[in-house]
């Protein structure tokens, strides 16, 4: 323990000797070891905020919406589901309560300006409301939801009053004109996280199918299931059910069912390519790295041929010789992985802020799991180590002779 101590303490003498290269080495890793920390937390952080979203929604919903057409929400000549669907599904074992919206894309007037947003149309009806806002994560930042029996009331999402989409912001009480149509202001949902549901409207579907003439047509359903049913079971029955109902086969159903399990492992699929898509790039930062401390260990073993003979001469073995220079290449390593974490840490920290500010989402969020941080700096101090091997190496098997005649 001691020897390793004074050749540890030898080995950090040694690099402050050559601090400028030392530090201008240490900056490859520096800089490789953060981008593969930034790339990955934000990637853990997206994660989780997915994985936060799915435990509100719950494991007992599934969803229902039109298939096999790009068409928007609305769109002549796209695929339809309609209310007789969702009565339908009510009929189904297992199913304890439907909902459902209809959307549509808005012109909205307020303080004399006009911008496009998507409305939603929803039923008012307990039961029905309750899963919508539920399954939605709708909650109120200030006023009240609408309820059953509101007819020219909307509630508005979170960027109307405090992001000023119209240049200043809208409470409870206001009056926005929709379609050209006036429309009070009940309730204002709380942030969401991301931009598109904090700029929604939602209406009574009685006063949305008015205003868009959408007659029966809804784009998507929101079945919840009985406790104590497998949501997989009732999902089949309820395929099985519509299959028949809309007399369509397998083979041409125009509808799809997603599970909660179906929608996550979507997700994770799509983030783990983009994860080891973008930590590969990072790899090769790394890579180029290690080269910059091989070179660096390389040109130390030339620059002090004459201080390893004085060593050997003087009882140093090889194994020593190889020890002193391989634990200098991996304190350049875990030095530069060391401040790569902090400067990762820090920078996703900022990109979270961002997100948060200017975008708007709490879904781009910065986490640093222990394995993370312990990761990025064994990965370092590894590379670090693993470059300086053959320079390390042709350091041991110098002769004491042929160094201390080197000039």
């Amino acid at each position: 323990m001691t020897k390793t101590q004074d050749y540890g303490k030898l080995a950090l003498k040694n690099l402050g000797k050559r601090r400028l290269r030392s530090w201008l080495t240490i900056l490859g890793i520096v800089i490789a070891v953060a981008i593969i920390f930034i790339l990955i937390s934000l990637s853990v952080g997206l994660r989780n905020a997915i994985d936060e979203q799915f435990k509100v929604l719950g494991s007992d919903k599934f969803f229902i919406m039109p298939k096999g057409t790009l068409a928007g929400p609305g769109t002549s000549g796209a695929i339809e589901i309609t209310t007789e669907d969702a009565k339908v599904i009510e009929k189904v074992r297992g199913v304890k309560a439907v909902t459902y919206a209809v959307l549509g894309n808005g012109k909205i007037e307020f303080n004399k300006e006009t911008r496009y947003f998507y409305i939603a149309g929803i039923p008012l009806d307990k039961s029905a409301e309750e899963v919508y806002i539920e399954s939605s994560n709708l909650k109120i930042d200030e006023g009240r939801i609408i309820d059953m029996g509101d007819t020219g009331k909307v509630m508005i999402g979170y960027d109307y009053k405090y992001n000023n989409i119209f240049g200043k912001p809208i409470h409870s009480g206001d009056t926005l004109r929709i379609n050209d149509k006036d429309f009070k202001v009940v309730g204002i949902v709380a942030r969401i996280g991301n931009p598109g549901d904090d700029r929604n409207v939602y209406m009574p579907l009685d006063d949305f199918k008015i205003l868009f003439n959408s007659g029966e047509r809804v784009d998507q359903i929101v079945v919840q299931i009985l406790p104590g049913e497998d949501i997989n079971d009732v999902a089949n029955r309820t395929r099985d059910r519509l299959i028949k109902f809309r007399k369509v086969t397998e083979k041409t159903q125009d509808f799809s069912i997603t599970t909660p399990e179906e929608l996550l492992s979507s997700f994770s699929v799509i983030l783990n390519i983009i994860t080891g898509f973008l930590v590969g790039v990072a790899a090769i930062s790394l890579l180029v790295g290690g080269i910059g401390i091989a070179n660096t260990m390389y040109t130390s073993v030339l620059e002090r041929t004459r201080e390893i003979g004085t060593m050997k001469a003087v009882g140093a073995k090889n194994s020593d010789i190889l020890l002193i220079f391989l634990i200098e290449s991996g304190l350049l390593g875990l030095i530069g992985g060391i401040i790569g974490v902090i400067a990762g840490y820090s920078v996703s920290k900022v990109i979270e802020q961002i997100a948060i500010q200017q975008l708007n989402t709490t879904l781009l969020q910065a986490a640093s799991p222990w394995w993370l941080v312990v990761g990025c700096l064994a990965f370092a101090f590894i590379i670090g180590s693993a470059s300086g091997v053959f320079p390390a190496y042709q350091a041991s098997k110098t002769r004491p002779v042929d160094a201390l005649r080197y000039e």
